[in-house]
């Protein structure tokens, strides 16, 4: 997600993935493949159920206004449907060299948060809006930095040309949505802070060619996505 360099209080410098893993969370139930599918995936959306985000809002460390942002978590029709991820640039001033959906800030005149996500994945990965197929959004994610992030959920058909913007985005991968929505690959982690405790989920995830580490904001709202789809 792109977000402006203005100056806030920041979190120390650290490696998430030095941080211990307090628990995982295989104890519960991935969401049946067949509730995976495309059409299952509309139903879902056109009629959600009674669900509760678990991560609504991190704690703030940061005392700059909050702004509205949108990201699109795109899941590409595949044979197995697979979710679209980035990771960001190591010289952006924010977030740099972070597993991210492709979105950013709202502009205003942006009709809505789906056209705020689809412009800033057009911009960002080159995605046009042809090839997606909206499907609704989850409930707001607040991030310590302070940006009310609305996560727009859509399909993207595999035959979409990909064009990365270099300065924000050093790579694009996939991830079988079957593996994000397993809670058996979802690992709790807690760190102080300025006697504070703050908590978040990581998803690594090796695709044979490297290891990708999914964490912080882009983890939580892939868990808020598998309440979503589990309820």
């Amino acid at each position: 997600m792109s977000t402006s360099s203005e100056s806030a209080p920041r979190l120390p410098d650290f490696d998430p993935r030095t941080v211990p893993v307090l628990a995982v969370d295989a104890h519960l139930p991935a969401v049946p493949l067949q509730r995976q599918t495309p059409q299952a995936l509309r139903e879902r959306f056109r009629a959600p159920p009674a669900w509760t985000p678990e991560v609504a809002s991190e704690k703030r460390f940061s005392n700059r206004e909050p702004a509205h942002a949108s990201v699109l978590v795109p899941i590409v029709l595949r044979e197995q449907p697979m979710v679209l991820l980035t990771e960001r640039t190591a010289h952006l001033s924010t977030h740099s060299g972070q597993v991210a959906f492709p979105g950013g800030r709202s502009d205003p005149e942006d009709a809505n948060p789906a056209a705020t996500a689809l412009r800033e994945a057009h911009e960002e990965v080159g995605l046009e809006s042809r090839f997606v197929e909206v499907l609704g959004s989850l409930s707001t994610y607040r991030t310590g930095s302070a940006f009310i992030i609305t996560p727009v959920v859509a399909l993207v058909q595999p035959d979409c040309v990909l064009q990365p913007n270099p300065y924000e985005v050093a790579e694009i991968f996939e991830v079988p949505l079957s593996f994000l929505l397993d809670p058996a690959h979802h690992r709790r982690h807690a760190v102080e802070w300025e006697g504070v405790r703050r908590e978040w989920f990581s998803m690594p995830y090796d695709d044979g060619r490297r290891s990708h580490f999914i964490w912080g904001a882009t983890a939580g709202m892939l868990r808020n996505f598998y309440r979503f789809m589990a309820a």
